[in-house]
């Protein structure tokens, strides 16, 4: 299957679907932390669902104009995103172990958009 030419839109439409996948774990965090069975809990927990519905979905159409090795070292991003959320949100704090792994994740996505790019122009 040949693959459409990665694009600004498309790098766009997949960050934006990763950090929408992102907000489902602040939905999850949330229902967590509600009682079974109350209204909050029914909230977060349906809007979670719809989250996951609408990234499932989006999901399946990046992925027929993007490699899926190109998506899947994109999705890693979600762990930042995941850091950003829980710094904002749930008052975490960001320690020099977690600055390290992020560095690790955006050097390795880095390396693998150079190096798919660069077997792409060999082609």
């Amino acid at each position: 299957m040949k693959y459409l030419r990665l694009n600004k839109k498309h790098y766009f439409l997949l960050h934006t679907l990763l950090i929408l996948y992102s907000i489902g774990g602040i939905c999850s965090k949330k229902a967590a932390a509600e009682t079974f069975f109350n209204a909050n809990f029914f909230f977060y927990y349906i809007l979670l669902l719809l989250i996951l519905a609408v990234y499932a979905f989006g999901w399946q159409q990046i992925i027929k104009v993007l490699p899926l090795s190109m998506a899947f070292a994109n999705k890693s991003i979600t762990v930042i995103w995941s850091l950003v959320w829980g710094v904002l949100l749930f008052n975490e704090k960001i320690t020099f172990e977690k600055l390290l792994g992020i560095s690790f994740i955006v050097i390795g996505i880095v390396l693998f958009t150079y190096e798919d790019k660069r077997v792409e122009n060999e082609q």
